[in-house]
């Protein structure tokens, strides 16, 4: 929520640089205040937990959110509960009917990762919204394959495989413009509102088989790599400032999630090796140690303040 403060108070100018959400007295009586509208498109095989993991986040807030689940019509989920998707979710077909627009949307990581785009079955319809986001959400979240999905359909970004998944809890950290990097002008200063507040180096779970191109991001005009690390590659990208944003990773796991995705695999007789700075002393037979927590709450928390400072109070106003 923003704060209010007087304009000619010193600090006010240097919140505002820092985008803390700072207003004066004037713009406190006149505001407009709605809920925000957030889509989430949950594709995870998980989807009760994945929708708990999400709306913790989201819940976290002080801003009051509407939220909407979605999911894709051409596709038949095999996890969700019997009635589950019918009674909570509306299709994206549906969305895009009836013209209904968004704050914020969030797409989720999905199975289908070691798939070529084009031969996931629901990638048509996902494809088509994707494309109607682009003037009917503020802001998209693409998590993990989604993240992936996005950047392939948006900028052409290719997808490679990873010798073995890379599965764990890795250290990452922000990258600097400030101190000589390669910045993309006014954008990358809007995406910074996304790490107020971040440590120099944080943690974040990993768990995927593939990733997307590093050289053809980094080629690409319009995107910035904003978080990166030597071992887990490209973590965050950003374009047209945080309007789209692409994790790698999953800042909205909760502690057992890599352990239940471990013994899966190893119940399943698949390949999988211990995930990495998870377990008290790597040892999977002792509990988890949760590190990812405060950032993952810090991340959603700068991104729904982000998207609540800049959205135009009428979403018929979106561009």
């Amino acid at each position: 929520m923003p704060i209010k403060i007087p304009k000619e108070l010193p600090a006010y100018n240097a919140l505002s640089r820092e985008r803390v959400f700072v207003i004066t007295e004037d713009r406190a009586e006149s505001q407009d205040i709605r809920p925000l509208r957030v889509g989430i498109i949950n594709l995870m095989p998980t989807t009760i937990d994945t929708e708990i993991q999400l709306l913790r986040l989201l819940g976290n807030s002080p801003l009051q959110i509407d939220i909407t689940f979605l999911n894709m019509s051409s596709h038949t989920s095999k996890n969700a509960p019997p009635g589950h998707l019918e009674k909570f979710y509306i299709s994206a077909e549906e969305i895009i009917a009836m013209k209904m627009r968004f704050d914020g949307l969030i797409l989720t990581g999905a199975p289908v990762e070691t798939l070529p785009f084009e031969e996931v079955d629901y990638w048509d319809e996902l494809v088509k919204f994707i494309d109607y986001s682009a003037n009917n959400v503020f802001s998209c979240l693409h998590i993990c394959w989604g993240a992936q999905a996005g950047l392939y359909r948006r900028y052409g970004i290719p997808k490679h495989p990873l010798g073995k998944k890379l599965f764990g809890v890795f250290p990452h950290t922000v990258n600097d413009f400030s101190a000589g990097g390669v910045s993309k002008g006014q954008a990358d200063v809007n995406a910074a509102a996304l790490f107020r507040g971040f440590d120099d180096e944080f943690l974040a779970p990993q768990s995927r088989h593939t990733e997307s191109d590093r050289d053809a991001i980094a080629a690409n005009p319009l995107l910035t790599i904003q978080s990166e690390t030597p071992e887990a590659g490209v973590f965050i990208t950003t374009a047209r400032g945080a309007r789209e944003i692409y994790v790698s990773g999953h800042l909205e796991y909760d502690k057992f999630t890599l352990d239940r995705e471990y013994r899966r695999d190893i119940a399943k007789g698949l390949p999988i090796e211990i995930p990495k700075n998870y377990y008290q002393d790597n040892n999977p037979s002792k509990t988890p140690i949760v590190r990812w927590r405060a950032h993952g709450n810090l991340f959603f928390d700068n991104w729904l303040n982000y998207v609540y400072q800049e959205t135009p109070y009428n979403l018929d106003d979106l561009k």
